[in-house]
């Protein structure tokens, strides 16, 4: 993915492809416009370089890129011990004692991997998607039999023993410790709770279809009964888009038996619906930053509440109404899916309908993803959107095309898009998103329209990124920038009603 986004970043090249020649990828290069028998024949062992370009200099130089990255050795940190490589899983497992495989394959191989992990008595961080349902649920009664974690598949992020996995939070130890069937729902909670002075002492991801019918909670279930167990947590907290019912009763049952505290959030479930199912000692959040609030006095911090109070929220909306601005529809472009789901919950909970490529109602499904309407939020690490590229939290770059689309639309007036910090993702979202937010202005100054751009920042002060710094690059360029998705949604929510709102796709 790294020599993917170098090459692309060439001069005059259009559009660029390097990896294994799987299907995915395959069909990446078939969209570029390449056909043959060498990309037919090709195999997942093979090599494919698909570049188009406006100029044969380009190739040239893009070519020469990718043979010196190819060919440059690995630099290591002196004193570095050198890398081992193994032939096997079980020849891992044997020389190193491990406890974890963490597993990023294509889909098609990965269940395979996963059972071989299983196999060496080896927890499994499933990080592979495209793995199928019924894989699925092998993998984790497989692992349930063994007294093994199979956390995913589409497992994006977790916290085991102070290690992250996957896109992962740097986090302090404490006394909380998170199940979460989404990784950006984690990390917004773990990055709202270090904001609070609160640690974690164990963050374990599903996969966003544990809590199905047919997987039944498996590794959500396990996690909870270890929590339970686990001496270095006080608090217990869940997070998942809303659970089969018979799921989650067997969960809310599960947390009224345990000894310790809890707090769920089941995104897009009514608090006073749930509350009114359930009378035992659960506590029930209604979005991410509220469950972490609430596991915070649970923890004994103090009893602050919402970070951005309603008085702050609407000095900001104030003077952005009074200038105009903010007129128009509102587009969101997420990295985070559990973002964009909860942004959805928050406005449809004020009466504002909003499009999506992933809706809770179907009614509002776009009925292009690539086309906005009206209201829209995007998930744009959808699997429509990454098969056979690099998600956005990887290479932020991936939407920039799409917030530039946004921004020349004369009918919008507020993008809004998150930036996730931590380990696995890009080393300068802020910058990528910057250098696109200025270009926007650009955009609108000629229009001679304005713009409001609000930034997400999900991130911790020990991530390697830096959150100052990133906070400062996305306010130099003209951001509103907030650490609570929730407060980000809400303050969309009052610029659109200031404005009078706008009419349906």
């Amino acid at each position: 993915m790294r020599l993917t986004r170098t090459v692309r970043n060439t001069d005059k090249v259009i559009a660029a492809q390097v990896g294994m020649a799987t299907e995915i990828n395959k069909d990446a290069v078939r969209e570029m416009g390449f056909a043959g028998e060498e990309l037919e024949t090709a195999t997942p062992n093979d090599l494919i370089v698909a570049l188009v370009s406006e100029t044969e200099d380009a190739l040239d130089a893009a070519e020469q890129a990718i043979k010196e990255s190819l060919e440059r050795p690995v630099l290591q940190k002196p004193g570095a011990k050198e890398p081992k490589t193994y032939a096997t899983l079980a020849e891992a497992a044997a020389l190193e004692n491990a406890g974890i495989a963490a597993i990023s394959v294509p889909g098609e191989y990965a269940a395979r991997e996963a059972r071989a992990a299983l196999a060496n008595g080896l927890h499994v961080f499933l990080f592979s998607d495209n793995v199928s349902l019924e894989d699925e649920v092998t993998l984790k009664k497989l692992g349930q039999e063994k007294g093994l974690f199979v956390m995913g598949p589409d497992c994006g992020t977790a916290v085991i023993g102070g290690l992250g996995l996957g896109f992962a939070n740097k986090v302090k130890p404490g006394r909380i410790g998170i199940v979460a069937a989404s990784g950006t729902g984690m990390q917004q909670v773990m990055a709202i709770l270090d904001r609070l002075g609160q640690g974690i002492s164990e963050a374990i991801g599903t996969g966003g279809r544990d809590l199905s019918k047919e997987v039944g909670g498996i590794t959500t279930k396990m996690g909870l009964a270890f929590l339970e167990t686990d001496p270095n947590t006080a608090v217990k907290v869940l997070v998942s888009k809303p659970p089969h019912p018979d799921v989650r009763d067997s969960l809310i049952s599960m947390l009224d038996e345990g000894t310790k505290p809890a707090v769920v959030c089941f995104m897009g479930e009514e608090i006073e619906e749930a509350h009114k199912r359930h009378s035992g000692k659960v506590l029930f959040a209604g979005d991410l930053e509220e469950a972490a609030i609430i596991a915070n006095q649970l923890a004994g911090g103090d009893s602050k509440g919402r970070l951005y109070s309603d008085d702050e929220l609407s000095e900001m909306a104030s003077p952005i109404a009074a200038r105009g601005d903010g007129g128009g529809f509102f587009r969101g472009l997420y990295c985070g899916g559990t973002l964009c789901q909860e942004t959805m919950t928050i406005l449809s909970r004020m009466g504002i309908d909003i499009y999506s490529n992933v809706p809770w109602d179907r009614r509002l499904l776009l009925e292009d993803p690539e086309e906005s309407c009206a209201n829209a939020c995007i998930d744009m690490g959808d699997d429509y959107f990454t098969r056979g590229k690099p998600h956005p939290m990887l290479e932020p770059g991936m939407r920039v095309p799409r917030y530039l689309a946004e921004a020349r639309s004369n009918d919008v007036g507020i993008l809004l898009f998150d930036v996730i910090l931590g380990y696995g993702c890009h080393n300068n979202p802020a910058g990528v998103m910057a250098e696109a937010m200025k270009e926007a202005l650009r955009i609108r100054k000629d229009m001679g329209q304005g713009l409001v751009q609000i930034a997400v920042l999900v991130g911790t002060t020990g991530d390697p990124q830096g959150l100052e710094e990133q906070e400062a690059i996305l306010r130099d360029a003209g951001a509103i920038v907030l650490c609570s998705n929730r407060a980000a949604g809400d303050l969309v929510a009052r610029i659109i009603k200031a404005q009078g709102g706008k009419r349906p796709c």
